[in-house]
């Protein structure tokens, strides 16, 4: 089995399968290595020699040795450095000539020299030397007491994007690093640079966030400058997402305020290397009072750290906004280096280069965090999923993103991704490696995920376990059996773990969602058929035994609390999140692990009903209330045949991609992942906020377009000779309805959760097909989401 690693500009090497090459010796064992450094090497190339022998202690508990002098006696040695250093070091080493010169780039090869081999890590400049370290690490076969290295290895490569990040947010709403000491941020920041990470961005205490948090070892600013530091010592640059969240910036005294309130936090910053400032989410200044204020704030930088760099992202802005930005930096003001392509960007990223003016390089700042209300959903996502997982579960979307990946970065110089912890750690190491090498397969950027953070015998197997956890997520969960599989792949693997695995918080992560998938599923199956055989038994109603007949639903409807589905997965996820809060202080619930705000608060949502008991259970109440069998049995027959639209009628329960066979979907992720054009399935807000909300299941989920797109829907196949009227549920307003872009059927209005009624035109079914367009009011800022809809009934007019 041929693994090929992508080589920039020199050489491509073959490397056998690890298990393979055992058993071919394609591997040299180097367990009692010594790392050699040159003297003249910098401290940073040092501490990226340091980082090579403490990781390789902590997976084999072995310490290599570092000396800055060859070594006499026989045994492996692993030389570090520069390039320039290792050929002016003396050392015995056969340094090419013509060294590749790309910045961050390396060479690593190995020479055999008998039985004492030598392996040379030799970076074109510092960071070169960090990321020739970060690639040894994750090249070594790793076992306790063993070390192997691929005989044949020759490597020569530099990253294809300048800029590769993640934000790294000290702040109450994220769902994990608010609890992180210094130390933990230290581990993960390595983690990030060992496959290829080399910018961390930075939020200020204010920010629209809490003032505090429960969970924090150390006042914010402490952190925020302890983290700066952390990123010096590497050699990492630093950015600071600052938003700017007073009222008015037109008022001095405010322009005052906020040049002493970010002087206080720049000045003490050991390494600030660009300032990234949202005009929006958060922020609602306009562009013309906004950019005056950041040419005073840039002038005041300067002085505090002179190469420091300015970028500013248009984001959540309305037409007009955005053409008064376009106008003002096309003016060239000397103090804007360049702009941030974020969420809530009215254009999409091609559209956006083809806008920008061409001497302004784009940076990419991408959500890889979110799932849902978000810049790129998860598509076709199942209503049971997105309704219990919420907007920030634990996410590894590697394929998804790999997508994005290649679809928007072509047009960039680079990306720093927005995340609010480390439930998103899978998608943040795929985006680094392809910052580094875009044509590498995802397959092959898992399996060193896994090696290198799991173990070597988990190379394949949990690599494998993340893309089946991705594609679980695909389709409809209630036939949907992979997710069981993946489960017993995932319980295989914890009936082999080690104690110590199982306090590694990247396996508790994978566990912890094959057992929530499958734990969900489970639940949708018991909970639809409960609520099918309730209804079943309402519809024999009969005159005289209506109460009896809602008794007994009621009855059925409670085994899905007296009789719960697999109630020792749901043990085990608890166990889970508990694991997880210890070990990464990941905060999977409101109550009591105090999580900042719901979006990551897996456990709150996790019995969340899958069927529509709390609502029938209400409707019972009502029902039951009623005076006489004849009002009874009424309202019993509209909840029986509530998604009934009669003969030769048309539903569509928008929302749910398994019941919506009329709408309109549009592009499609693959070729339009951020959906502008394309038809999202959105859960319905309160509802996910609340998974206790008394809403109707259909009424919480919905279809969407972003902006000014419209929604629609088309239907074939209609009666010429029939009048035809809908019926319709909005969840967010003001929307029009037109019928075949000519006739309109609603004006503008705003009506939420009720059901609506309608005539259709019958000049628009006259040729048996029909086309509904919802459009919303002409350039709604942010998202602009304002055709939410809910459900459509179709139905001929009696």
């Amino acid at each position: 089995m041929m693994k090929l690693y992508y080589l920039l500009p020199l050489t491509i090497i073959a490397m056998l399968h690890p298990y393979e090459c055992a058993a071919n010796d394609s591997f040299v064992d180097i367990t009692q290595s010594v790392v050699i450094v040159p003297s003249s090497s910098s401290s940073r190339e040092m501490q990226a020699a340091r980082m090579v022998a403490e990781e390789v202690e902590k997976r084999t508990q072995i310490r290599w040795r570092l000396t800055a002098e060859w070594p006499q006696e026989h045994q492996p040695r692993i030389a570090i450095g520069r390039t320039e250093a290792l050929q002016s070091s003396g050392f015995e080493l056969n340094i090419p000539t013509a060294s590749a010169s790309a910045p961050e780039g390396y060479r690593i090869w190995m020479e055999p020299k008998g039985d004492s081999p030598v392996i040379v890590v030799a970076g074109n400049d510092e960071r070169g030397v960090l990321f020739g370290a970060g690639c040894l690490l994750r090249t070594l076969r790793m076992t306790n007491g063993k070390i192997l290295f691929p005989r044949d290895y020759h490597v020569a490569t530099a990253p294809k994007y300048a800029l590769r990040g993640h934000q790294l947010g000290y702040r109450p709403k994220t769902n994990s690093y608010d609890g992180w000491t210094l130390n933990q941020f230290e581990q993960y920041i390595r983690d990030l640079a060992v496959f290829g990470t080399n910018a961390v961005e930075l939020i200020p205490p204010r920010s629209d966030d809490k003032a505090d948090s429960p969970h924090f070892p150390l006042p914010q600013l402490e952190t925020m400058i302890g983290v700066s530091e952390i990123c010096d010592r590497y050699g990492l640059d630093v950015w600071i997402w600052q938003p700017c969240l007073d009222e008015n910036y037109s008022d001095p005294r405010t322009i005052e305020s906020a040049l002493e309130e970010w002087e206080s936090i720049y000045q003490r910053l050991p390494r600030l290397d660009a300032i990234f400032v949202p005009c929006g989410d958060p922020g609602h200044t306009p562009p013309d009072v906004l950019l005056p204020m950041l040419e005073k704030q840039a002038a005041q930088l300067k002085k505090l750290h002179p190469n420091a760099q300015w970028w500013i992202g248009p984001q959540g802005f309305d037409r007009d906004h955005l053409q008064k930005f376009h106008d003002l930096i096309s003016r060239k003001p000397e103090w804007l280096t360049g702009i941030v392509y974020g969420p809530w960007t009215r254009l999409n990223m091609k559209q956006f280069r083809e806008w920008i003016p061409s001497y302004y390089p784009i940076r990419h700042y991408p959500d890889i965090t979110h799932t849902t209300y978000c810049q790129y959903p998860v598509p076709d996502w199942d209503p049971a999923f997105y309704l219990t997982e919420g907007r920030e579960p634990i996410n590894p979307r590697p394929t998804d993103q790999a997508h994005i990946f290649r679809f928007t970065q072509p047009d960039t110089m680079g990306f720093i991704a927005y995340s609010e912890g480390c439930s998103d750690d899978v998608n943040k190491i795929v985006w680094s490696a392809l910052g580094w090498n875009p044509d590498s397969p995802v397959i092959d950027i898992l399996r060193d995920y896994s090696r290198y953070f799991i173990g070597l015998e988990y190379e394949d197997d949990f690599a494998q376990g993340l893309l089946a956890l991705e594609r679980d997520w695909r389709g409809p969960a209630l036939s949907h059996a992979q997710i069981d599989l993946t489960l017993r792949q995932f319980r295989t693997m914890e009936e082999k773990a080690s104690p110590r695995l199982f306090l590694n918080w990247r396996f508790q992560q994978g566990l912890f969602r094959a057992y929530y998938d499958a734990y969900v599923r489970s639940r949708l199956i018991h909970e639809t058929d409960l609520e099918n055989q309730a209804l079943s038994r309402l519809q024999c109603s009969v005159k005289g035994e209506t109460l009896h007949a809602l008794s007994q639903a009621r009855s059925i409807l409670m085994q899905s609390v007296g009789q719960p589905a697999s109630p020792a997965w749901k043990q085990r996820i608890l166990e889970l999140g508990e694991s997880l809060f210890q070990s990464i202080r990941l905060q999977l619930d409101v109550r009591r692990y105090k999580a900042g705000r719901s979006d990551g608060a897996m456990l709150d949502r996790l019995d969340a009903p899958l069927n529509n008991r709390l609502w029938l259970l209400q409707q019972f109440d009502e029902i039951g209330a009623l005076s006489s069998e004849e009002e009874r049995l009424e309202r019993i027959d509209q909840i029986v045949n509530w998604k009934n639209p009669g003969p030769g009628g048309f539903y569509d329960d928008l929302g749910d991609p398994a019941q919506e066979p009329h709408l309109v979907k549009g592009e499609g992720f693959e070729k339009d992942p951020g959906m502008y054009q394309t038809a999202r399935n959105n859960p319905d807000s309160s509802a996910l906020s609340n998974p206790m909300t008394l809403l109707p299941s259909s009424w919480k989920t919905l279809a969407v377009m972003l902006y000014d797109e419209p929604l629609r829907m088309k239907y074939d196949n209609l009666d010429p000779a029939s009048q035809y009227i809908i019926r319709v549920v909005y969840a967010d307003g003001p929307v029009r309805l037109l019928a075949d872009e000519s006739y309109e059927v609603h004006p503008f209005l705003d009506e939420r959760y009720k059901v609506l009624e309608y005539d259709i035109p019958p000049q628009a079914t006259v040729d048996g097909e029909l086309r509904l367009t919802w459009r919303k009011p002409d350039n709604i800022p942010h998202a602009g989401r304002r055709n939410e809809v809910a459900e459509v009934w179709l139905m001929k007019k009696k």
